[in-house]
């Protein structure tokens, strides 16, 4: 059976910030969506590139070097092993997309850390 993800019906059913539900698989890719608001924490992924796409807001990832600034529509590829801070100053809507079982924080664990993400 063939059926499209809308993105809205499935953010929808995301009520917490900072808490990645999966959408889709793409061969070992999974793809998510987060809503996002306040600051993240400092991590990096040491074995992939991870990917942003905002779809609705406004967020800002934080480097040690720099800042990128990313609005509806736009994309940004963290590449591995690049230190980094998502932050939004009100709620955003993110779609990641990085391989299957990659930890929402990185490298740097914590309560923030979501195992197993579920699927919605």
């Amino acid at each position: 059976m063939y059926t499209a993800v809308n993105f809205e019906e499935k953010l929808a059913k995301i009520a917490d910030q900072w808490s990645p539900k999966i959408v889709a698989q793409l061969n070992d890719y999974h793809i998510k969506l987060v809503k996002l608001q306040g600051d993240f924490v400092w991590h990096s992924h040491p074995e992939t590139d991870e990917a942003f796409f905002v779809v609705a807001g406004e967020m800002f990832i934080d480097f040690r070097d720099g800042a990128a600034k990313l609005g509806k529509g736009e994309l940004l590829v963290v590449p591995k092993g690049v230190e980094h801070k998502p932050r939004a100053e009100v709620e955003c809507h993110v779609m990641l997309l990085e391989p299957a079982g990659t930890p929402n924080t990185g490298d740097a664990g914590g309560d923030r850390t979501v195992e197993n993400p579920e699927w919605i």
